[in-house]
């Protein structure tokens, strides 16, 4: 029979679907049930009236209608159905119900699999349609048969120290001859360096002797390996040389106040590499080439006072520049370092204009941009300022592209949508990455390459999900070997974590809003306690992967929800731009709707609802129990605002060139004063009646001590008890092991008191 497409009015009638199912019997059949409905019975259920329901009800897409679609594909994934005239079959029912429990279909029938499982218990079977309240029997026993094996009792209890601790060897990096293999793996409660030589026997030999701080990244210049440091979490970065091949272990920016960053390794320079550092001014940065074995720098690009980053060229001269006040600005250019810059691309208010790097001939450069459009796009631009866009996603931007200089190409770009996906354009490249891939047995989404030699033939990978903490291996494509190197967080099982879940709603004014749900392995998705988490930024986003904190508190048996509210990142520059001057206000309403859908799907217990968050989540949390006292049963706010004005008076000083940002999105302390008033959530202190424990690092460069100060002496002197963790030693969050651990054992057993 000739298939047919069926037209489908599901997600708002956004797209047709090709069918396919086993079909047990014929359109006559069909039409002759139809003509015997009497008056008083429900229609036939319609195939789009299912699949509406059955995206609904199997998933916890409510909002997004590229997502929903995603669903619906994934349901109908190998079915094979024809055109019947719009109804829909049991055997077509039980197929899609089936597939989703992830059973083996039994003979030539999965209806017959269905009714060994229990799904059609309670609807009639001598006839092959269903009616409105046989569908909704059936979606009930699906749930039964879904959870028949939940006892409700959750899984082994892990310690949260099994959490919070240094999770083992990670960070892998290859030398550039690939002769080396570099990564972090604590000594002294401290992540330090540590190097092995490949295909020797030789243990590997640890190049620092870090106590105090974690290393914060490092990096290799040909044979020596760079790190960074800070104090105390003030984020002052410097740059160190390692120990090894003879090397001293040094700080080679001793700068007291001062941050710096690598910005192009040079690979044709022995010993220099670019960096750029606010030595002369503290607000802004300038590039100094810097020589790794002597410390010694040269001032190579003057910061007139509006550049907020440097783009080196294919031989490592300093020809593009970013310059903002951070809303409007241009892309400066010049020809060589001799000259003076140009405006090249100018910059109005909402535009993103990212430049990745210059081609080998220095004859065009590749940038991520939204410069005109809605979405960033992966972008070239020739020198005369033409454009052309070389990879687009309708539905969100475009997060990151890889460029090789060997190849003289973008090797492949990624976009978020729930989970990461890829777009190659090298051949060879992805013809490695899916064979690496397809050896491990993994989806795209779970696996990366982390690093490769010069010739591209040996690679580390790693393996990451929502339930593995992580994997790092060894691929030689000239052999192609692939040799574990390291498992983070061995201790945990990955068959007692829990599954992080794609979800989206839509808010209170019909802007549709994404995030994740996380449920408590083992137990029913009813009335449970609920922590949400708002992630921090504003301008950022919650990815899908496994995330410790939010797994601790799934094994205490919460559910979490993290929602990507207006004005985070990757869902385009409109719905970024929707939490303009919207702190406490309409993304505050995102978040209690996300809270709100949970309990409405009967998932959250509404007696037992906590809010959790750090940075602008800390903030959020503040404002949670502040505007809307009556939702949350217990807050946690770490490092986090309660002050607008003061934050904004207390920005660190290279920051300076985003103010304007700041004033745009988040208010002007003096004509939005009455804005900004309103939304602090010190200045209202007196309806905050929930239970609220504060952490705040001493030295936060960006969240300063007094924004925690406030809050909680407003709290105490009304006789409120807060809970204050402050730490001496740290800046924005809690690095060190022995700080974290801590400060997340506190956090639980402040959660179980107040929603357990």
């Amino acid at each position: 029979m000739k298939k047919k497409v069926i037209s489908s009015v599901l997600v708002a009638s956004l797209f047709t679907l090709p069918f396919s199912a086993v079909a047990t019997t014929s359109t006559n059949l069909i039409d002759k049930e139809i003509a015997t409905v009497t008056t008083n019975q429900s229609s036939w259920v319609t195939t789009n009236a299912f699949l509406e329901q059955a995206v609904t009800k199997l998933s916890y897409q409510h909002g997004s209608d590229f997502m929903r679609k995603e669903v619906l594909n994934a349901l109908l994934k190998g079915a094979d159905w024809q055109n019947i005239d719009g109804v829909i079959t049991q055997e077509q029912i039980a197929n899609v119900l089936v597939n989703k429990l992830g059973v083996e279909k039994e003979g030539q029938s999965y209806k017959s699999t269905a009714d060994k499982l229990g799904l059609f218990e309670g609807v009639p079977n001598n006839r092959i349609t269903v009616t409105d309240s046989e569908l909704e029997l059936i979606f009930s026993n699906f749930k039964k048969v879904e959870n028949k094996d939940v006892d409700n009792t959750g899984v082994q209890q892990y310690s949260v120290e099994d959490f919070m601790k240094n999770p083992g060897n990670l960070g892998y990096q290859l030398s550039p001859d690939g002769n080396y293999i570099s990564y972090a793996a604590a000594w002294e409660n401290r992540l330090n360096i540590f190097v092995k030589e490949m295909n020797s026997d030789s243990e590997p030999e640890r190049v620092t002797n870090l106590t105090d701080r974690d290393i914060a990244g490092f990096i290799w210049k040909d044979d020596t390996i760079l790190y960074l440091k800070d104090n105390g979490g003030d984020e002052n970065y410097h740059i160190y040389t390692t120990t090894f091949n003879g090397g001293e272990e040094k700080d080679l920016t001793p700068y007291e106040n001062v941050v710096a960053y690598p910005i192009d390794i040079l690979k044709d320079a022995k010993d220099e590499i670019l960096i750029m550092m606010n030595k002369e001014d503290a607000t802004v940065f300038d590039v100094y080439k810097l020589n790794v074995k002597t410390g010694e720098t040269k001032l190579v690009a003057k910061n007139p006072g509006n550049v907020q980053s440097w783009i080196s060229d294919s031989n490592g001269q300093v020809r593009m520049a970013v310059a903002t006040d951070g809303v409007a600005g241009a892309v400066l250019y010049r020809d060589s370092e001799k000259d003076e810059f140009k405006p090249f691309i100018t910059i109005e208010s909402g535009d993103t204009v990212s430049p990745i790097a210059f081609s080998q001939d220095n004859q065009s450069v590749y940038m991520l941009s939204n410069k005109g459009r809605d979405k960033i796009e992966l972008v070239q631009y020739d020198l005369q300022g033409n454009e052309e866009v070389l990879f687009t996603n309708s539905n969100v931007d475009i997060s990151n592209a890889i460029y090789s200089t060997s190849k003289d190409k973008i090797l492949f770009a990624t976009y978020m949508t729930d989970k990461v996906h890829y777009e190659f354009f090298d051949n060879d490249f992805e013809k490695v990455f899916k064979n690496i891939q397809n050896k491990l047995g993994v989806s795209e989404s779970e696996f990366g390459i982390n690093d490769y030699n010069k010739d591209m033939t040996k690679f580390i990978v790693s393996v990451s999900s929502d339930k593995v903490y992580g994997k790092y291996y060894y691929y030689d494509s000239t052999t192609d070997n692939l040799t574990e190197l390291a498992t983070l967080g061995s201790w945990l099982d990955p068959n007692e974590m829990a599954e992080m879940q794609s979800i989206s709603y839509k808010a209170r004014d019909g802007l549709t809003i994404h995030g994740y749900l996380t449920l408590p392995k083992n137990k029913v998705a009813e009335n449970l306690p609920l922590i949400v988490i708002p992630h921090g930024g504003p301008w950022a986003r919650d990815m899908w992967g496994f995330n410790p904190e939010v797994q601790l508190l799934a094994n205490r048996g919460y559910a979490v929800l993290q929602v990507n509210f207006r004005s985070s990142t990757g869902y385009g520059r409109a719905f970024l731009e929707a939490g303009n001057k919207q702190w406490g206000l309409a993304i505050q309403d995102d978040i209690t709707d996300g809270v709100q859908w949970a309990i409405d799907q009967g998932i959250a217990n509404p007696e037992k609802i906590g809010i959790y968050g750090a940075s602008f989540g800390g903030y959020a949390t503040l404002a949670g129990i502040t505007f809307t006292p009556d939702l949350y049963a217990a807050a946690v706010d770490y490092v986090g605002v309660s002050n607008i004005f003061t934050l904004l008076d207390t920005i660190p000083p290279y920051w300076e060139t985003m103010r304007q940002q700041f004033y745009e999105r988040v208010g002007h302390p003096e004509e939005d004063k009455e804005l900004l008033t309103k939304v602090s959530p010190v200045f209202h202190a007196d309806k905050i009646k929930t239970p609220l424990f504060v952490a705040q690092g001493a030295n936060d460069p960006r969240v300063n001590k007094q924004e925690s100060d406030q809050i909680v002496e407003a709290l105490r002197s009304r006789g409120v008890d807060v809970e204050y963790m402050l730490k001496d030693n740290e800046g924005h969050g809690f690095m060190n092991e022995e700080n974290r651990i801590e400060f997340y054992n506190a956090m639980v057993d402040f959660f179980d008191k107040h929603l357990k």
